[in-house]
Formats: structure tokens, C-alpha cells, sequence
């Protein structure tokens, strides 16, 4: 419209160094969970699966009884393959679940009618857990899982560019969003430099 003295400045906004605290899902928190669904043997053993091996829920599919007889798992997404290794711990688990269960081949987790149990069958589950376990149902949901992993993995190798390939990320900058961690650990931080 021509006018000059109406212009908006775009503001620059420095990108977050750490993640609300209200949203971060500790590893005591997660014990409490497991705790919680031991009684669900599926529940509990997608909430271990998740967690120690840092993938999406959708990619719980690529877990089968034949990939996990190998103790590798090969995940297609997003137009990529990359390679999942299993402990040995996990890879006993998940074997020990099949077989009571009576799955001899094709995907672990599975609906009672076969299917491959979907990402709301899982959140729903899981949100169940939270009275139980005494977590605030914000922090209960299967991506969380996914992103305590990365911060685990992260503060044990310092490795973010291999972390990133462990998640799938094309991108690093992805994958600092996964390791930040809350405000009161970044004020602990802060605190031990003790400069003043």
C-alpha cells in the first residue's frame, strides 16, 4: 500500500538451549512406567524395545521374529534404510515374548486379530500408566521414549553426529533437539563452573 512508516522487523529469536522440564521424561520416570505395565507383557516390552534401542513407533513393525533371531533390524523409512542393532538382552526378551505368545513368524507386536499394533493403540496404553506410575501424563507418550534414549546414549559417547545416524536423522541440528536437557540440569551445569 505504499506505506513506509508501517514496516514490521522480523526479530531474530536465539534457538533454545534446554527443553521444559515439565515435558522431559527422566530415566526415574521411565523405571516407574515399566514398573507400572508389568502386568501388560506387550506394554512392557514395547516401552524397553523403544527405549533401548531409540526408534519411532511406527518402525516397532520391522521387529520380527525372523529380524530379531539375527539380532538386526532392518528399518525402511522416509526413503532410507538403516541398520538397528539389538542387545543381546533384548533380543532374549523379545524372543521369550513371541514364543509365549505363540508368534512364530512375521512382526512381534502385533493386534489379537494380527495387525501391527499403531501408534494409538500404544499412546493410549501407555497414558494409562501414568496414575500408577505417578508421571504427569504430558511427559507419557512414545516419542519421549524415544528422546531418552538419545539423551542416555548422548551422555555416555558424546557422539552426536553417530547418534544421528542411530535415530535416522539427516540433519544434526535434529538431533540436538532430541539431547537438550531441562533448565534445572542446565542451572546445575552452570552452577559447577563455579566462575564467580
Amino acid at each position: 500500500m505504499g506505506w513506509q512508516d508501517c514496516r514490521v522487523k522480523s526479530l531474530k529469536t536465539q534457538r533454545q538451549s534446554y527443553c521444559a522440564e515439565e515435558k522431559e521424561l527422566s530415566k526415574v520416570e521411565y523405571l516407574r512406567l515399566l514398573a507400572a505395565a508389568e502386568k501388560n507383557p506387550r506394554l512392557h516390552l514395547i516401552l524397553q524395545t523403544i527405549c533401548s534401542t531409540g526408534i519411532r513407533i511406527s518402525e516397532l513393525r520391522f521387529f520380527t521374529v525372523e529380524a530379531v533371531r539375527k539380532s538386526t533390524i532392518s528399518v525402511r523409512c522416509k526413503g532410507k534404510i538403516r541398520t538397528i542393532l539389538i542387545s543381546g538382552k533384548l533380543r532374549g526378551l523379545l524372543l521369550a515374548y513371541a514364543k509365549k505368545s505363540g508368534i512364530r513368524s512375521g512382526a512381534i507386536f502385533v493386534t489379537r486379530s494380527g495387525k501391527p499394533l499403531n501408534r494409538s493403540n500404544i499412546w493410549a496404553q501407555m497414558k494409562s500408566l501414568c496414575e500408577a506410575a505417578k508421571v504427569k501424563p504430558s511427559k507419557v507418550f512414545p516419542h519421549n521414549l524415544r528422546k531418552l534414549f538419545a539423551r542416555t546414549f548422548y551422555r555416555v559417547e558424546k557422539d552426536i553426529a553417530k547418534l544421528a545416524d542411530i535415530l535416522g536423522h539427516s540433519s544434526i541440528d535434529t538431533t540436538r533437539i532430541y539431547i537438550m536437557t531441562t533448565g534445572a540440569e542446565h542451572r546445575r551445569k552452570i552452577e559447577r563452573l563455579g566462575t564467580t
